[in-house]
């Protein structure tokens, strides 16, 4: 799991975020696969390929769940930065041998509409253009409800943990079934 604050339990015990909710449910359900959550409060697309490819030689997963982008976009990075570290991170975890599923993500449009969009777009043309297992909107459940949310308004609480597995597992099932 390579993601941002939204995958390291952000404002909770870690134990209590959805990644680790995802061991426990893979362990449940026979699955023998051991989640490795590389997932850091405030990355960005830029410092999670940095620390990408050590991450890749470390643990040498067979699958790669890359939730990232959220910090880009508030911070009001180029999106086309973030598109070229989105497509170099799903790179260099294809060559490393790791299925990738994508998560998407959305912004509010606080640097305008066309901003908003050309974001949420990045992560449908990199899912399409490389064939990637993707989830659209990993928030799509939680974000609109406020009793699911931390009191910032960005963070989703322990009780949208559940809801985020369940956004990420139908997406994921397949592709624990490959070799």
């Amino acid at each position: 799991m390579l993601g941002d604050s939204l995958s390291a339990a952000y404002g909770m015990r870690l134990d209590q975020g959805w990644v680790a909710l995802l061991q426990k449910r893979l362990r449940s359900q026979g699955y023998g696969h051991r989640v490795v959550n590389a997932s850091s409060s405030g990355e960005t697309t830029g410092g999670a390929l940095a620390r990408l490819p050590r991450a890749l030689q470390l643990h040498r997963p067979g699958i790669v769940v890359v939730e990232l982008g959220g910090n880009d976009g508030l911070r009001g990075l180029p999106v086309t930065d973030i598109a070229r570290n989105l497509d170099s991170i799903v790179e260099h975890a294809q060559q490393a041998g790791a299925r990738v599923l994508l998560l998407g993500m959305r912004i509010p449009p606080n640097y305008g509409a066309a901003y908003a969009r050309d974001f949420e777009r990045v992560f449908a043309d990199i899912a399409r253009q490389r064939r990637l297992a993707y989830v659209p909107f990993l928030l799509a459940d939680v974000a609109l409800d406020d009793t699911l949310m931390q009191d910032d308004g960005i963070h989703p609480n322990v009780r949208a943990q559940p809801k985020l597995l369940d956004a990420v597992w139908p997406k994921l099932v397949p592709l624990l079934a490959q070799p």
